[in-house]
């Protein structure tokens, strides 16, 4: 989705220059209460890159997510996918929801949908 993929971005680029400020602000000295400062944008700075890096949606394709469709109370896909994704034995128990999903994988291409069967 092209919104989720903008503002990772932009929170990719402020934790980046955040850092870097950081760095150069523990650099150019000024005392114990100034590198105090910077470290807090040093550490800042790299959680926001790292949350732009590893944030992910719960069980949803981007597909899904770009045409605005409704989630399930459990999160992954509305209803069973599109028939080149074929039902695999794999369940599991969302640990937020309880709710029991069931995964399903494309063949061809190994990517994988998660439907609740809640």
């Amino acid at each position: 989705m092209i919104g989720v993929t903008i503002v990772r971005t932009v929170i990719g680029v402020f934790g980046g220059l955040l850092f870097l400020a950081g760095l150069a602000a523990a650099f150019a000295g000024g005392g114990a209460d100034y590198f105090l400062a910077a470290a807090f944008m040093v550490v800042g700075g790299a959680v926001l890159v790292l949350v732009a890096l590893l944030e992910v949606n719960r069980y949803r394709s981007e597909a899904v997510d770009a045409a605005r469709m409704p989630s399930p109370p459990a999160g992954g896909e509305p209803g069973i996918p599109e028939a080149r994704f074929r039902r695999t034995d794999e369940v599991f128990v969302d640990p937020t929801s309880r709710s029991r999903m069931r995964v399903y994988a494309d063949p061809r291409t190994g990517e994988r949908r998660y439907v609740s069967e809640s």
